[in-house]
């Protein structure tokens, strides 16, 4: 069963400088997990960086989107030459061409696609093309919490919540803005609580979790939609 990992740019490059080290134990657990895997990326702190530039410069919306969609897309290029023996050689903005290209190849990876599309909502499409019942969310989160943890100390993670759950969450949080949406997109929740994707948040720190997360099993994160 093939299984999408929605990769958060602020763990491949969160302070200006790739994180080699993490990129390399990501890549041993993907493989190690023996699964056909979607890979999609996000643009983290230098996409964050570059659409507010190109705001300032030009005060247009679509073409600070399509910025940072060009960053999350220099962050696939990075997963094809981390995976070059095995991914496609390709970064695909189609859904349906990549989910025919896993047919042929353990991976395949994707960057955005258009501008005002989050990189939650296009994991979550791939999910959809590929006929993948589980997603990994894996960024500098360790799950979903009540509050946000960098505020609140007293923070509560869950460890289950539903669909339904989720969404309300992710509602009251959602701005349509580059870096300033939930943990995860409204629209993703909404695609995934249709299709009954289960979810899975991982956090970088809890690397190790990965393979858990991929399959299905319960981890140090926060589990959606599970039976």
């Amino acid at each position: 069963m093939a299984v999408v990992i929605s990769l958060g740019g602020s763990l491949i490059n969160g302070t200006g400088t790739v994180d080699r080290e993490f990129l390399k134990e990501f890549k041993d657990i993907a493989l190690k997990s023996g699964e056909s895997l979607g890979i999609v990326t996000g643009g983290g702190k230098n996409a964050r960086e570059y659409a507010s530039a190109a705001m300032e410069f030009c005060g247009n919306n679509f073409v600070a989107d399509e910025v940072a969609v060009a960053a999350t897309r220099l962050n696939a290029h990075l997963m094809l030459a981390l995976f070059r023996d095995i991914a496609h050689p390709k970064v695909f903005k189609d859904f349906g061409k990549a989910a025919a290209a896993l047919e042929g190849h353990k991976i395949v990876v994707m960057g955005g696609t258009i501008p005002g599309i989050t990189t939650d909502t296009d994991s979550v499409l791939l999910a959809e093309a590929i006929g993948a019942k589980r997603l990994v969310n894996l960024s500098n989160v360790e799950g979903i919490y009540d509050s946000d943890p960098k505020m609140d100390p007293d923070a509560k993670k869950f460890e289950k919540m539903t669909h339904e759950e989720l969404l309300a969450m992710a509602q009251k949080n959602d701005q349509r803005a580059p870096g300033t949406n939930f943990v995860f997109d409204m629209v993703a929740c909404k695609l995934a609580r249709r299709s009954k994707i289960e979810l899975h948040f991982v956090g970088g720190k809890n690397i190790k979790d990965l393979e858990k997360a991929i399959k299905g099993k319960k981890h140090a994160g926060t589990i959606v939609g599970a039976p």
